[in-house]
């Protein structure tokens, strides 16, 4: 996996793939068009977001690349990059738990909190791509 360097990509499968770890200074793209969604996406090395219609979706501290990107009511599904350890925060659903999964493993089942955030630590080794799934219970 590398990172996107066009900041954020639609996928032929109807995924989305975005962010760039790898940038000194922050770059950010807006009203990116994807399945009758606009997309906002700021990154650089210390931080990459992901907005979907004005609201948030997704943020990784430090900054990641993200590919396959697919959010549902039930679930969201991604691969991530980046060059240390990250933790990642999810807009779901308020005081829902899910189960988390990481590289096929159980990490778990978290509870969001009332603004629907759920926030969760991702191992990463440079040039390596994590799968991460979080679904529903």
């Amino acid at each position: 996996m590398a990172v996107i360097s066009e900041l954020i990509r639609s996928e032929a499968d109807g995924t989305i793939s975005f962010g760039d770890y790898t940038l000194a200074d922050k770059k950010k793209l807006e009203d990116y068009k994807h399945d009758g969604d606009l997309y906002k996406v700021k990154t650089f090395s210390d931080i990459t977001k992901l907005e979907r219609n004005g609201m948030f979706v997704y943020e990784s501290v430090p900054g990641t690349a993200v590919e396959k990107f697919n959010c549902t009511s039930d679930s969201v599904s991604f691969t991530v990059e980046g060059k240390e350890d990250a933790m990642i925060t999810l807009e779901l659903e308020p005081e829902t738990s899910y189960d988390i999964t990481v590289n096929g493993a159980s990490a778990g089942q978290m509870k969001t909190n009332l603004g629907g955030k759920l926030n969760l630590s991702v191992e990463l080794d440079p040039g390596v791509a994590v799968a991460v799934q979080v679904s529903r219970v």
